[in-house]
């Protein structure tokens, strides 16, 4: 019996060790866990990133693609290419989009520092008409201003920065920011006092729903996330093809910005279902990109009638 028993611990210790040998010559396969979309280490599941591109009505629309990078500067210049008409990377562009940047343009640098990214192109992008061309230039704004902490980007043209549109006097300021809008709706009586809103509204590519910016230039002077939901909840939209999924009954009772936070109290018709106090994911969206693109911001609160109901963390937004 004892001698057993000593058989038995000794097959159990053997076995040990082998599996422990076996584990040190073959481990696991190791996957990371993305901290957000434009983290670029990858796992063996595709993730996709956040990108825009031209939708069917050539708006400047936002949608995902699987484009990774080593680092940032690498994962910006591969967004660049992204951009280029039959690149090499022109099978990641999802079905109902497409990009204008000449197929024959060269990407002659990309470089970043800190918050600001300079892009050098060859004057091959200067062959585009210039409503193409703002439409390219806030493409590779929109595109590039994705990755972490970037804010400013100059784009050269064969290393000068490019200022005016081609034989025309109409200036490009520089850096191009979000600030200087996209889709650009104007609804301004005079040109003193404009101020400039991005609104995020749907529109739909089949079955799947997706996200178009749109720049609204107006006297308004109120607070710009007054003018989103005001805008989200009309009936009139400037783009018949553009849609709102908020409830146009939905009302902003108050806000408060305090430690980077935007805190949104609405009344009962922000609800989907007042039964179970769900929000739509596309008004969750909605509201959110648009305060991603107007405010400093990292988390918006969605309160009903002073409750929290639920809360999106810009940076983390899919």
């Amino acid at each position: 019996m004892l001698r057993k028993f000593a058989y038995n611990r000794i097959f159990r210790t053997t076995g040990m060790l082998l599996l422990f040998l076996l584990l040190l010559l073959f481990p696991a396969s190791k996957e990371y866990s993305l901290e957000d979309e434009n983290t670029y280490t990858v796992s063996n599941t595709v993730s996709l990133n956040e990108v825009y591109l031209i939708d069917k009505d050539g708006y400047v629309a936002r949608t995902k693609a699987a484009i990774f990078g080593n680092d940032d500067e690498d994962y910006a210049r591969n967004l660049m290419e992204l951009l280029i008409i039959d690149g090499k990377y022109e099978s990641k562009i999802p079905n109902g989009f497409r990009t204008v940047i000449p197929s024959d343009t060269k990407i002659n640098e990309v470089k970043l520092d800190n918050d600001s990214i300079t892009v050098d192109l060859s004057n091959d992008l200067l062959e585009l008409k210039n409503d193409t061309l703002k439409k390219a230039i806030s493409l590779i704004t929109y595109n590039l201003t994705t990755i972490d902490n970037v804010k400013y980007v100059y784009l050269k043209i064969d290393g000068d920065l490019l200022s005016t549109y081609p034989n025309s006097n109409m200036m490009i300021s520089q850096p191009l920011t979000k600030e200087d809008g996209v889709n650009t709706y104007y609804d301004a009586f005079n040109y003193k006092n404009v101020s400039k809103t991005t609104i995020y509204y749907v529109n739909k590519n089949n079955n799947d729903y997706y996200y178009v910016p749109v720049t609204k230039i107006s006297n308004d002077n109120r607070d710009k996330i007054k003018i989103i939901i005001d805008e989200l909840t009309s009936s009139h939209i400037y783009e018949t093809n553009l849609m709102s999924f908020l409830n146009y009954n939905t009302k902003l009772i108050s806000y408060d910005l305090k430690d980077d936070v935007l805190t949104l109290n609405f009344n009962e018709y922000l609800f989907d279902d007042t039964n179970d106090k769900s929000i739509l994911e596309e008004v969750i969206y909605s509201i959110s990109l648009s305060v991603r693109d107007n405010y400093d911001v990292k988390e918006v609160v969605f309160n009903v009638d002073g409750n929290e109901i639920t809360k999106s963390v810009l940076k983390n937004i899919e």
